[in-house]
């Protein structure tokens, strides 16, 4: 297995006037910014082509949680035709981003990490939590990945407009 050095980038950029962020890997002799899609490098972490891959699935994992609950809380969140919506601020993407990334020097924490977050895809940690079912470090770690979990916007974007009473 080719475990090159690579760049594991969380960038932004604009494809046809709709902004987007993007969490993904690039070869470390490319200028990130040489793609015509990309207009800013928030973070660029240089790791093996394997721990690049492994980081970059719990982040997809953890972004795709987040947008299926706030889909599912009928929040409207741009789709846009690449990358992840702006809808998301970027202080969001950076903690998972950040997060993942550290927590994958221990391999221990790792495990245990992406188990949860496995997990939280089907049913949110906090009855988990609450419950007392997690013990030392694995529920520290739960309620790490559910506040990676629960950011809402400010309004819903998504709204039923009821039919006027008069008519």
């Amino acid at each position: 297995m080719d475990n090159s050095p690579k760049y594991l980038i969380l960038a932004s950029g604009l494809n046809k006037s709709e902004g987007f962020w993007i969490v993904g890997i690039k070869n470390c002799d490319e200028n990130i910014l040489e793609d015509k899609n990309l207009l800013d490098c928030h973070r660029k972490e240089l790791i093996g082509n394997a721990s690049a891959k492994d980081i970059l699935l719990a982040i997809d994992l953890n972004i795709n949680n987040l947008l299926n609950e706030l889909w599912n809380k009928n929040y409207f969140i741009e789709r846009p035709s690449m990358g992840i919506s702006f809808d998301i601020p970027l202080e969001i993407m950076e903690k998972i981003f950040d997060f993942w990334l550290d927590i994958y020097k221990n391999q221990e924490a790792w495990e245990a990490c992406l188990g949860l977050l496995k997990v939280r895809k089907r049913i949110p940690l906090t009855n988990l939590i609450e419950s007392d079912s997690l013990k030392g470090n694995s529920k520290k770690w739960a309620i790490k990945i559910e506040t990676l979990h629960t950011y809402e916007p400010s309004s819903l974007g998504i709204e039923k407009l009821n039919d006027p009473m008069w008519e």
